[in-house]
């Protein structure tokens, strides 16, 4: 596999992965901000559990067939050009999605029209957004080579997560405002995230040939495959938890809709700092293969689940997500390298695609299923996951022993 590029020589390098990174800030808070007030400003306007579950499946599964287009694209068009397209495209779709919100919460839409409404303003929002995550990959894997993919990864989803961090907490302060608030904040922030790419954020150094055929990977493929698997898998979980937690937190806590946005917010925060942490002070500091970092991973993760099933206290619950979110903050980016150094050079925006897809997918399945389960028991959804996780790392640490020993 080729190295980065070398027209450009380390201080170059350093600059764009700067600035790059910046970025991935803003980016990160877009991700999250919606998470901390869907839950409360859905029963707000009447939606149960499995119809705001709905909208975000819907959101989902629109990303999961659009990231693999939208990597492709990267590979013929240039990684900034289709960057800056799900930067603007995510700003147009806030804008919309907040818009239909409004109309329903004041009562010129009716709840079943409302609902159609948020449903069609997701999808185009999220159809226009699934470019951004497959380009910034593709274009770290552009200035990383084989030995630093796995921590320039790490890097990604470091900057993401210090976005996480905000995202959430600010959103929870701003939904003292108004419920709403946060939405029109995420889109104000996300203009100014891509004047600042525009401006600042160079091409990728990788040769473009025009009318040349665009690398398709498929989901089978034997070199991503488990990657593949895992990804899908563990993304489901996480959806599942992450969209029925706010539900959790008010149920359990007896909290209001804008205490909900608040706590729910904090604890959402303390789970991104955790991955920042565990990106930062491990990913950035040890080499570990991606299936090893799994292996140290996802027996957090299931610890995690294990006590949202049981939690009955706030200390609990956000002792859950802490754990959580160290968990996720090295799974994440291992899932990522791994499938990233599998393929070719000339693949990247391709993988990029195909998993990044796989957490979409996960996001689709997971919240459905999610707001079933809840509905029927509220410890289900957490006993669930951590009976599905339980495989998953049995799964890993085979494959790990099968890439040690080959032949064994």
């Amino acid at each position: 596999m080729a190295p980065p590029d070398s027209r450009l020589d380390g201080k170059s390098i350093r600059y764009t992965r700067a600035i790059l990174l910046t970025s991935l800030v803003g980016m990160g808070f877009g991700f999250t901000v919606l998470f901390a007030i869907l839950a409360p400003l859905g029963r707000e306007v009447g939606f149960g559990e499995f119809e705001i579950s709905c909208i975000i499946a819907a959101s989902s599964l629109t990303v999961f067939l659009a990231s693999p287009r939208w990597g492709r694209a990267s590979d013929r068009l240039g990684r900034k050009r289709i960057l800056l397209t799900g930067l603007f495209g995510y700003v147009f779709g806030t804008l919309l999605f907040a818009g239909m919100f409004h109309l329903t919460l004041v009562g010129v839409l009716i709840p079943t029209v409302g609902f159609a409404a948020l449903m069609i303003s997701r999808i185009i929002h999220a159809s226009l957004m699934a470019a951004m995550m497959p380009a910034a990959s593709a274009y770290m894997a552009d200035i990383t080579d084989v030995a630093g993919r796995t921590k320039g990864m790490g890097a990604v989803g470091a900057a993401t997560n210090l976005g996480n961090i905000i995202g959430p907490a600010a959103g929870g302060l701003l939904a003292a405002v108004t419920l709403l608030t946060p939405l029109w904040f995420a889109a104000g922030l996300a203009l100014l995230t891509a004047l600042f790419v525009v401006l600042f954020l160079p091409e990728s150094p990788r040769a473009l040939t025009p009318g040349a055929p665009t690398p398709r990977l498929s989901y089978t493929d034997p070199r991503i495959l488990p990657f593949i698997g895992v990804g899908v898998l563990m993304f489901m979980g996480m959806a599942l938890v992450q969209q029925t937690m706010a539900f959790r937190f008010q149920d359990v806590l007896q909290l209001d809709a804008v205490d909900t946005a608040r706590t729910y917010g904090l604890a959402m925060g303390v789970s991104a700092a955790m991955s920042l942490a565990s990106q930062l002070l491990l990913m950035q500091r040890f080499s570990l293969t991606p299936f090893q970092w799994l292996m140290a991973a996802l027996p957090v993760m299931t610890l995690a689940f294990l006590l949202m099933a049981v939690a009955d206290t706030q200390l609990l619950l956000m002792s859950a997500m802490a754990l959580q979110g160290a968990g996720m903050g090295i799974a994440g980016p291992a899932f990522m390298a791994g499938a990233s150094v599998a393929v070719s050079a000339e693949e990247q925006g391709a993988v990029a695609g195909v998993a990044g897809s796989c957490g979409p997918l996960g996001f689709t399945i997971g919240p459905l299923l999610g707001g079933l389960m809840y509905q029927i028991e509220p410890a289900l959804p957490y006993w669930f996951t951590f009976a599905v996780y339980i495989p998953l790392l049995l799964f890993v640490i085979f494959m790990n022993h099968r890439l040690k020993h080959p032949q064994g």
